[in-house]
């Protein structure tokens, strides 16, 4: 079982896929042992309850569920610097969700 779980949301769990393979790269390249995935909005709850993430990482285009999810959540929830996600900066998004996991 991975160390630390990272759940990307967007509209549809498609642009992220990319994104979580760029993050994953990453991971494997810092020795960060991490479970990265990806969902639709529409299915984030039920992935939620499945997999119990240590942070939530919500696409820009879905920046208007931040407020719901930090409601109802105990963990860090936090929208995807615009630019970083536009350029799939595996990266830096994976430094964003290393350093809210604290």
């Amino acid at each position: 079982m991975a160390e630390k779980t990272i759940m990307l949301v967007c509209a549809a769990g498609m642009s992220t896929s990319l994104l979580v393979s760029k993050m994953q790269k990453a991971a494997e390249s810092d020795g960060i042992d991490t479970e990265i995935f990806a969902t639709a909005a529409a299915d984030a709850d039920a992935k939620l309850e499945e997999k119990h993430p240590d942070v939530l990482m919500l696409g820009p285009q879905v920046r208007y569920l931040e407020g719901q999810f930090k409601d109802k959540l105990s963990i860090p929830v936090e929208v995807i610097n615009m630019q970083d996600y536009g350029m799939m900066n595996g990266e830096k998004v994976l430094q964003e969700a290393v350093k809210l996991i604290g």
